[in-house]
């Protein structure tokens, strides 16, 4: 087996089954050591699995050091966007050991999901778009909040009062402010047909789940992906994503390019004339991090395989106007693909 150490808290949980704040775990063969300091030994001891608990006398860093330095290992790998070039010289200080660099190994590692990861990646979707329907009908009752109200009325109906754990921050954003696709909160408020874009996600025993709809403020408001606007060019630019998007679902299969599906929707999105204003990737891998691979972009050589997890979600955003994204998160099959 290949030595590897890791920071990262979802590459560690991938491996032992546990993770927190202050933390080094180390692949050594057969042998697995998950450093940590006293705040956390018990729960450590408790929850991890095949793998031995080595309190940190001082700092995790000498530990791990020092560790490293008794055994007789010549090579061990580490992805360098773990680590500070602090902690990194810090960690390898006087140790005769070749670290040999490879960005997200472990990411690469866990990119074909189980059959439990789907199940929960699965809960977690449906735990999501549970949500959404509690949050449009909360909405409903929210004309003339802003921004900042909306989304912590957000925040408390997506974590079941703080029940669950959110993927990520929630966007929810008004008209204008719609156009950033990675919108903060202002004081903009809720007004009749004001049109609305709202990304989040929950997690579900830390697999996390992702979804964007948008939808104009009205009594029948709703988040489901047929939409119809009063105003035409909304519409018009609506319905443009909304194909980007069915086009990329429908070209998924196994033994296609990450970097094909993003020309799908991007052609279709370019050839009504609203290229330029899609700025981002088509989609992302979702697992334990929010992000991860798969990497549906347009310089992306992966080979998409079955059992792969990702978003597709296109979008267009009109500076000063508004901005359109619809996501979902879809399964790879042996000859197609699943929406979750």
């Amino acid at each position: 087996m290949t030595n590897y150490i890791l920071k990262d808290e979802s590459a560690s949980y991938y491996e032992c089954g546990f993770s927190c704040d202050s933390q080094i775990f180390i692949r050594l063969g057969n042998e697995a050591f998950y450093i940590t300091d006293g705040r956390y030994t018990i729960e450590a001891k408790e929850a991890l699995k095949d793998a031995e608990v080595i309190e940190a006398d001082t700092n995790l860093l000498k530990s791990a050091n020092s560790l490293l330095k008794d055994t007789k290992i010549k090579e061990i790998l580490y992805d360098p966007k773990e680590w500070s070039v602090y902690e990194f010289e810090k960690l390898k200080d006087n140790l005769n050991i070749k670290f040999t660099p490879k960005e997200n190994f472990l990411q690469i590692k866990r990119i074909i999901k189980t059959d439990k990861e789907i199940e929960l990646l699965k809960k977690a979707v449906k735990l999501g778009a549970d949500r959404f329907e509690q949050y449009a009908k909360r909405l409903t009752t929210l004309l003339d909040k802003d921004e900042r109200y909306l989304y912590f009325e957000a925040y408390d109906i997506l974590s079941t009062h703080g029940e669950n754990q959110i993927s990520f921050e929630p966007i929810i954003a008004l008209d204008q402010n719609s156009a950033k696709p990675h919108a903060h909160p202002t004081s903009h408020r809720l007004k009749e047909d004001s049109f609305i874009l709202f990304d989040a996600g929950v997690k579900y025993q830390r697999y996390c789940s992702d979804r964007t709809r948008c939808t104009s403020f009205n009594p029948n408001l709703n988040f489901e992906k047929k939409q119809y606007f009063k105003n035409k060019k909304k519409q018009k630019i609506y319905d443009i994503v909304l194909k980007a998007q069915e086009e990329a679902i429908k070209a998924i299969r196994p033994g296609i390019k990450a970097k094909e599906i993003d020309k799908i929707a991007r052609d279709v999105i370019e050839n009504a004339g609203y290229g330029k204003y899609f700025v981002h990737s088509t989609g992302h891998g979702v697992g334990l991090d929010i992000h991860e691979e798969p990497y549906i972009s347009k310089t992306s050589e992966t080979l998409i395989d079955e059992n792969m997890i990702f978003t597709i979600e296109p979008g267009i955003y009109l500076e000063g106007e508004f901005g359109v994204r619809i996501e979902d998160m879809v399964r790879v099959t042996k000859d197609g693909v699943e929406v979750l």
